[in-house]
């Protein structure tokens, strides 16, 4: 999720595209892909955006890919990058990777163990600061018996470990790196020209325009199908639509309901994926302001849980979604092998007006409630960057409304949206998040350990029940075991009620005739970008 380049001007779209192939899915041509915005860093460890994601993934190489099951437990499924082969101890707590002797870097230099040993110690060196760390977190020490074997030690055994060790770390080279200071490699040369060793070779990026990746014709895992692909950069999403629609480019990554009738009548692809790895929540401060006691409204559980059943979920997705998206039951997407859709509190607004009315939440003569004094009146924080929540925002206002609740919603700009969130100065928000395909993930916003600065616990939500399940759903072996304790903690989870899951998106993207897409992922679009092909010419 980074990235940063300068590099040569194009005049006009048809010069990026003049090397378009003719052959029906032969070899060769352009693949141009339209996005809403750019990438922040080339750097994989401290990229933060999809954008440099999706670069990134196709120039760096982990050292085992995660299979179209997303299977995160063991090692089964999973696919050889750099490492050809692996081997586990007989006691679980390592395994030895063995490099592809036939991997090499851009620059011609052979990848070799210790490049795997100097990027595990670089990603956990805290001057980096990068937020992959916390994968490497079970990781005791990596061993370098030979050139071409890494063994990766752990601390415990863990039913996710080799998952965080061969995938969401991209494998970096030591040569060109060693001797740059971790802190200061954010502003290197490297950062802003990566030399990788994936199926594509960086070419050039011009910041707010283009970013473009050419074919590693001698790559040891072959040659792309493409020639070379560019992601053309505009300024927000409707520039980047409009240049989808106008055959300037072949492929959009994100198509949102309105847009649906639009591509289809200029006669392109719609893909519509089973699921995804993102939902859309509404989460609730269970603090006060000032974080010395229990929020108001939102500290009491009943309350928050009453909330939570005046709301129609299934409406508001059917109103903002149609058929592309789904009534979301908790913090696993059910695409997930841990995901139960049994789990949440169900919608009963009579139910929810006879909880409210025993808490002595009493109705005037407008409709809206008080206790006391203190009136059931909040602020509802949202993104003014994504029409989506702010539509969302509006139609849980009214259902509130009518439960008695007088929410004002509280537009905000991104960054200040973001900043609010993690100082925990807000009553309740509306965001949306990207799941990792390992359930141990949940942690990361509902462990009472991360409600800290820089810990993604915004709510301010502690369960010692729900940590000690997490934990030991963590450390379980057991697959079948681990997603049993995973469920029950899901419950644990939303009973206690400090969010409401609203949507599960289907990924749905556009792509022109012109290009055949293969090898889509519901977690990662780009994931088989290198055996796309260009079908016809320009």
């Amino acid at each position: 999720m980074n990235g940063r380049r300068q590099i040569f001007l194009v005049a006009t779209a048809a010069v990026l595209l003049v090397s378009a192939c003719s052959a029906d899915k032969g070899v060769g041509g352009t693949i141009v892909l339209s996005s809403s915005a750019d990438a922040d860093i080339l750097f994989p460890p401290l990229t933060l955006t999809l954008q440099g994601r999706q670069v990134l993934d196709q120039v760096f190489d982990n050292l085992a890919d995660i299979g179209p099951s997303l299977n995160t437990v063991g090692d089964v499924g999973f696919t050889p990058r750099l490492a050809d082969r692996w081997q586990w101890s007989a006691d679980s707590l390592s395994v030895s990777f063995h490099i592809n002797p036939r991997a090499r870097w851009h620059d011609g230099v052979p990848v070799r163990a210790e490049d795997v040993k100097f990027t595990f110690q670089l990603v956990k060196d805290t001057s980096l600061a990068s937020p992959l760390a916390s994968n490497l977190d079970n990781i005791d020490s990596v061993a370098v018996p030979d050139s071409l074997t890494a063994a990766v030690w752990f601390h415990q055994r863990a039913p996710d470990a080799f998952f965080k060790a061969a995938s969401p770390v991209a494998i970096l080279p030591e040569h060109l790196l060693h001797k740059i200071a971790p802190a200061d490699i954010h502003q290197s040369a490297f950062a802003r020209a990566p030399v990788g060793s994936g199926r594509f070779r960086f070419g050039a990026w011009d910041r707010g325009s283009r970013i473009m990746i050419q074919a590693d014709s001698a790559n040891y895992r072959g040659r792309p199908t493409a020639d070379q692909a560019i992601w053309l950069i505009a300024a927000d999403y409707p520039a980047a639509s409009v240049r989808f629609l106008s055959g300037t480019a072949d492929f959009l990554d994100v198509v949102k309901p309105e847009l649906i009738p639009e591509v289809k009548a200029k006669g392109a692809d719609i893909i519509v994926s089973p699921g995804s790895l993102d939902y859309g929540y509404a989460a609730f401060n269970l603090r006060n302001a000032s974080n010395t006691g229990p929020h108001p409204i939102f500290g009491d559980l009943e309350t928050r849980r009453a909330r939570v059943m005046a709301v129609d979920r299934s409406a508001i997705v059917g109103n903002v979604f149609d058929t592309l998206g789904l009534v979301a039951h908790g913090p696993a997407t059910r695409i997930m092998p841990t995901s139960d859709t049994t789990i949440g509190i169900p919608y009963h607004p009579q139910q929810a007006a006879r909880t409210l009315d025993s808490l002595g939440w009493k109705p005037g003569a407008d409709g809206l409630r008080a206790r006391g004094k203190t009136p059931l009146a909040f602020a509802l924080m949202v993104a003014n960057s994504s029409p989506i929540r702010l539509k969302i925002a509006v139609l849980l206002q009214e259902q509130w409304r009518k439960a008695g609740a007088n929410v004002r919603i509280e537009q905000l700009e991104l960054n200040t949206f973001g900043g609010r969130m993690e100082d925990r100065k807000f009553d309740a928000l509306i965001n949306a998040w990207h799941i990792d395909p390992t359930p141990s993930s949940v942690r990361e916003e509902w462990a009472s350990s991360e409600i800290k600065k820089g810990g993604y616990n915004a709510t301010s939500y502690r369960s010692p029940a729900f940590d000690a399940v997490i934990d030991s759903a963590v450390r379980e072996m057991n697959p079948v075991r681990s997603v049993e304790l995973y469920r029950r903690a899901y419950r644990i989870l939303t009973d206690d009620a400090p969010a409401m899951w609203i949507y599960e998106l289907r990924n749905v993207h556009g792509a022109s005739k012109r290009i055949h897409p293969v090898g889509i992922r519901p977690d990662a679009w780009w994931a088989g970008l290198a055996d796309w092909s260009v079908t016809t010419s320009r």
